[in-house]
């Protein structure tokens, strides 16, 4: 299913309101696209913004025109796009593009775009740029903000914007129509959790970080399982080289998190969700001690990843945490 469908077919309202927009010149000048982990903001963002641009939409984005494969290939000036997934975004990148943004369009069109991708890790500073912005908008000027975290963005923000949610897909339905693309049952299993489109999670599935990363979890729990020493071997040799973005570092404690569930569940005697690892489960299961803390020091942990420490800092006190007798 393509994302123009899966908008059309699953997000009714949200590409009602906007096609509304598009189609009787009342576009917004600032939309902030809010959903649960694993709604496709990203996608949805920038076919949004691909619609305004296009040669030829109907009304949204053909996707195929030069207009969109020249935003698809970072190459139309008047179109930035800031992502706050891969680090936090800083009053200098927003200060760049309010400057770019004040002068003249590039582009016949006219129009000139911006994406900020999860608005909910900009610094405080890069905030405050973003709010004098917002408050005087350029004429044809658009910006369309992401957010998964809506208690994290300041209401001043999300009172200049027209918000439109993303709901999500019931994870099988995900799943079953990843199954039908050809997906892997453990790939689609694991990423059901992250995608809510079966066409991005197998694309997503074919991404050469996510199998390291998948392997490496898998490993490390059972690295875990077998003793301190070893489990600080592996994560050495195999996971911190790996960790080498926020991104990668946050998905890691995203799979373990995934997988320590599965863990307490088994213990509690209830269904699992990666049923295609179910022998590491048990095992570790039955070696592993006081999994709800640990479950509980993962999830704590992954938040220190914000924090700018050292990936290899907070890999070493995770297992000194999860093999504590």
């Amino acid at each position: 299913m393509g994302l123009a469908n899966y908008l059309k077919e699953r997000q009714p309202l949200v590409t009602k309101s906007f096609c509304y927009g598009l189609t009787h010149d009342q576009l917004a000048h600032a939309y902030l696209l809010t959903g649960e982990s694993g709604t496709p903001l990203k996608e949805t963002a920038l076919l949004l913004a691909k619609s305004i641009l296009c040669d030829h939409p109907n009304p949204l984005a053909d996707e195929e025109c030069v207009t969109c494969q020249r935003i698809d290939r970072d190459e139309y000036p008047d179109f930035i796009f800031l992502n706050g997934e891969e680090d936090s975004i800083k009053k200098e990148e927003i200060k760049d593009t309010l400057t770019l943004f004040q002068k003249t369009p590039l582009e016949r069109k006219g129009i000139m775009i911006y994406v900020i991708h999860l608005v909910e890790n900009m610094t405080p500073e890069a905030v405050n740029s973003l709010l004098k912005f917002l408050e005087e908008p350029s004429p044809s000027t658009y910006a369309i903000l992401t957010t998964q975290n809506e208690d994290k963005v300041l209401p001043t923000i999300i009172s200049r914007c027209e918000k439109l949610r993303l709901i999500l897909t019931p994870r099988k339905e995900v799943y079953n129509e990843a199954l039908s693309l050809g997906v892997s049952q453990e790939d689609a299993e694991i990423l059901s959790f992250f995608y809510n489109d079966g066409s991005l999670l197998q694309a997503a599935s074919q991404g050469e970080d996510y199998q390291k990363i998948k392997i490496a979890a898998v490993d490390a729990v059972d690295a875990l399982a077998r003793s301190q020493h070893f489990a600080r071997f592996i994560f050495e040799k195999d996971v911190t080289p790996l960790l080498n973005s926020k991104q990668n570092a946050r998905f890691f404690f995203d799979l373990l998190t995934l997988f320590f569930q599965d863990i307490v569940a088994y213990k509690g005697g209830n269904p699992i969700s990666l049923t295609s690892y179910d022998k590491i489960i048990q095992e570790a299961s039955k070696k592993l001690p006081h999994v709800e803390n640990s479950l509980l020091s993962i999830m704590t942990l992954r938040g220190e990843i914000e924090l700018n420490i050292r990936i290899g800092l907070i890999l070493a006190h995770l297992v000194n945490v999860l093999t504590k007798e």
